[in-house]
């Protein structure tokens, strides 16, 4: 039966998760398209931003989010190499309001926020996704 409860558990963060990105994107704008979901452990999401940096002017800019870090501004590498991160947004809240985003990527991209040093915050454990749950929309 414990395996029936955790899919259970699995499918509703997971909608949840969804139904978050979707608020997210509709806040800065864009639709849920631009939204990507890769629910291995840790959970996290890519949110494609459809404008550039001053700094990194032929660089696309992403906004990514995992369940250990939370929400980060990143830059496309070169191809096939991992995102460059610039900054963490960090703060206690894991899954903040969307307005709380558009005002981190609008500081970044207004140049008010310098890039963050190396390392990344961690902000909880991966899994544990019953602690997350009631974090999320009920759509």
């Amino acid at each position: 039966m414990s395996g029936l409860i955790d899919a259970d558990l699995e499918f509703w963060f997971q909608r949840g998760l969804r139904a978050y990105l979707g608020e997210v994107a509709r806040a800065l704008g864009f639709g849920l398209e631009s939204c990507t979901v890769d629910v291995d452990v840790p959970v996290s999401a890519y949110v494609a931003v459809d404008w550039r940096l001053r700094r990194f002017p032929d660089r696309d800019v992403a906004l990514l989010w995992d369940e250990v870090h939370g929400w980060a501004v990143a830059v496309e590498a070169a191809c096939g190499e991992e995102m460059i991160v610039l900054a963490y947004l960090g703060g206690a809240d894991i899954l903040p309001p969307p307005r709380v985003i558009v005002g981190f990527l609008g500081a970044l991209r207004a140049g008010a926020l310098e890039p963050d040093g190396p390392g990344s915050p961690v902000l909880r454990r991966a899994g544990s996704h019953q602690e997350l749950l009631p974090l999320l929309p009920a759509h």
